[in-house]
């Protein structure tokens, strides 16, 4: 996935290394939780891997394509079809309906538009929505709102969903079906998940878990390995 990232940004005379010789290899349909306090480098590495940043130098690599080579054309299409984005705003269209928003990335993908209703109306219903379809982001919760931006995401059958703080303005139920729900559509669709942090409920669904540090991976764990440590996170974070 990564392979000897770097990313620099020059202030002045001053270098920031935002990421320092970064390597990770996340394998197809895994759920990845990158974890790190704020400056560590996991928004970062985040929108490094999401072709939001370039790299300094090293490579990225979505279905043997090399992102950091891509010119702002490639790109685009990359996003567009290969990596859907959840964030922790929700990012759907005010004016538009759950049902609207979640077919507009499809029809910008070339999916015809039969095609792309019937595929938006079945995903809404799986995340919970089928009665919810034509309402507008006012007339939802917040809850209610990333479960749109979820369907949005999976709709396009992307081969990467990365999500930006999911859980991070909901509250603590919500977050909890929210975090459920996205394992759910991991599981069922097969698509790698990545997700940025800073929820320790999280740590319960993912395969494994990235720290970030000082811009550099300070340890890559299992979940099996983290069992023991959740409560003394938890207690640590309160």
């Amino acid at each position: 996935m990564t392979r000897n990232v770097f990313k620099e940004y020059r202030m002045g005379e001053e270098t920031i290394h935002a990421l320092r010789d970064v390597s990770v290899t996340i394998a197809t349909g895994e759920y990845i939780s990158i974890m790190g306090p704020s400056g560590s480098g996991k928004t970062t590495l985040f929108n490094v891997i999401g072709g939001l940043l370039k790299p300094t130098s090293g490579n990225v690599f979505i279905d043997e394509v090399d992102v950091a080579q891509l010119d702002a054309n490639e790109l685009a299409w990359l996003r567009c079809r290969k990596i859907g984005y959840i964030f922790q705003s929700y990012n759907i269209i005010k004016v538009m309906s759950a049902l609207e928003n979640v077919t507009l990335p499809m029809l910008f993908a070339g999916v015809p538009p039969d095609e792309a209703q019937d595929r938006a109306v079945d995903i809404l219903r799986r995340v919970g929505l089928g009665d919810r379809i034509l309402h507008t982001p006012k007339e939802l919760s917040g809850g209610q709102q990333q479960r749109v931006a979820i369907a949005r995401a999976f709709a396009n059958r992307p081969a990467i969903i990365l999500a930006d703080e999911p859980t991070a303005n909901l509250d603590l139920k919500t977050g909890e079906e929210i975090i459920h729900l996205m394992k759910e559509m991991n599981r069922e669709q097969g698509v790698t998940v990545i997700c940025s942090t800073h929820d320790h409920k999280m740590l319960d669904i993912s395969d494994r878990i990235i720290w970030m540090q000082d811009g550099a991976v300070k340890r890559i764990a299992r979940r099996d390995e983290v069992e023991i440590q959740i409560d003394v996170l938890q207690e640590q974070h309160h």
